[in-house]
């Protein structure tokens, strides 16, 4: 059954929760590492006076943002399967138009509904939720989220999420730069229909410190 929450507050924390069971007993033995990717070029000059986990609905806004509600869960953990606890983790995105609140990007059409940008610091679990949208293609891009992990003790790595079953997939330049099959795999995360709220889909993506990150 879905479920409806009184306050976008009460929605974030209410799923912070559940994304912290529904992924307590993964397997952790034989991590594959996620592969850093190109943190692009609108990464935000400026950080948003509204920067959480909810990019859909806006303090101030009238409505919420366009596009498909999208719940996107994980964990940060070692290679080893140690959980990350205190990282930091942020994404930021396209709005349903294509356009990135930016101002190297044009602002024309742009959904001002839309944050396009959230953070997050997992707790001792290490596990993250943010509520945004389903991404979307623009110009030679296929849809994605750009990922972004910092914490202390390892160096910052930044990739993207992948939708599975994009067509645009195969002829993206940026997701076929990683040659690892494996890693490039770990990139690509199904969609399905959430029982969090009616109509939203959701999608788990956990992000896996290589080695390298903590020499």
């Amino acid at each position: 059954m879905a479920l409806t929450y009184p306050t976008r507050r009460g929605m974030m924390r209410g799923g912070l929760a559940m994304a912290g069971l529904a992924v307590a007993g993964s397997a952790t033995a034989g991590l594959v590492s996620t592969p850093r990717q190109t943190e692009g070029p609108f990464y935000p000059r400026l950080l948003p006076l509204d920067s959480d986990t909810d990019l859909v609905d806006m303090t101030g806004r009238p409505a919420p943002a366009a596009g498909t509600v999208t719940h996107v869960f994980g964990r940060v953990l070692s290679e080893d399967g140690r959980p990350m606890s205190g990282a930091r983790v942020e994404i930021w995105q396209c709005d349903a138009f294509g356009r990135y609140h930016h101002a190297g990007d044009s602002q024309s059409g742009a959904d001002p509904n839309f944050q396009g940008y959230g953070q997050t610091r997992v707790g001792a679990d290490a596990g993250y939720r943010f509520r945004t949208i389903r991404p979307v293609p623009y110009s030679w891009r296929t849809p994605h989220i750009h990922f972004a992990v910092s914490g202390p003790g390892f160096r910052r790595l930044t990739t993207q999420m992948y939708v599975e079953g994009e067509p645009r997939n195969l002829r993206d330049s940026i997701l076929n730069s990683v040659r690892d099959p494996a890693q490039k795999a770990a990139l690509i995360v199904p969609l399905s229909a959430s029982d969090l709220e009616n109509g939203a889909l959701e999608a788990r993506f956990d992000i896996v410190l290589g080695r390298s990150l903590f020499s």
